[in-house]
Parts: C-alpha cells; structure tokens; sequence
C-alpha cells in the first residue's frame, strides 16, 4: 500500500478533509484527526507509516502484540502506527473504517449530522 493509496481510502469517507502544517499531514472528519502522517528526517527514505484510532486501548494492545501495528509515537496508547508497505488493502480499510467511526462518534450530533 502507497501513501496515495491510503489518501483514496481516507477520501471516500463523507467529511473527510487533508490538512496538513508540514510537520503532520491528518486526515479529519469533523475538525478531528482520524489518520496521521508524520514526517521525520531519521525514518528511512522507503517507509511510510500512518497512525490511526483504535476504539480502545485493549485493540490496539492486541494489534501491537500480534505484530500487525506498532505504538504510535506520542500519541495516546488507543492510537496505534501502520507500516503501509506491508499494509493490505483489506486491512488498511478496515483500519481507516475504524478510526473514523470511533472518531465520528465522539463528534457532537450537529457536527456528525451536517455530515
């Protein structure tokens, strides 16, 4: 999976919008982050990473420990980091269906409805 990849995922979601401030590229829905890119010179040129929301902090343990996620860097321990080379495309929609349905919920009514 390419970052390009991920972008036509994220986008397909109603209110999803890119912002990006050079440091972070997000994915928001509602003015809230459901997928983020960070950029950092120490990473190796050929990997991507992405860090989305999990619905809590016992799924992302389990995919962590089941080797599938990492822990996002400064990130709350409910936010996991997706290596995108190895990413399917199953896997990277469900993971994109998950965070931004968690994140959608916690939005207020008006918000969620004007969506």
């Amino acid at each position: 999976m390419t970052r390009a990849d991920f972008d036509t995922l994220c986008a397909k979601r109603p209110g999803a919008v890119l912002s990006g401030t050079g440091e972070l590229d997000a994915w928001k829905v509602g003015g809230k982050m459901f997928a983020c890119f960070g950029h950092h010179e120490q990473r190796a040129a050929n990997t991507d990473h992405v860090s989305v929301k999990c619905p809590d902090t016992e799924t992302a343990a389990m995919l962590i420990d089941a080797g599938a996620a990492a822990k996002a860097p400064y990130f709350h321990r409910s936010w996991v980091q997706l290596d995108l080379p190895a990413l399917a495309e199953d896997e990277a929609r469900h993971r994109i269906d998950v965070s931004y349905d968690t994140i959608r919920r916690g939005l207020p009514r008006s918000v969620r409805e004007a969506l």
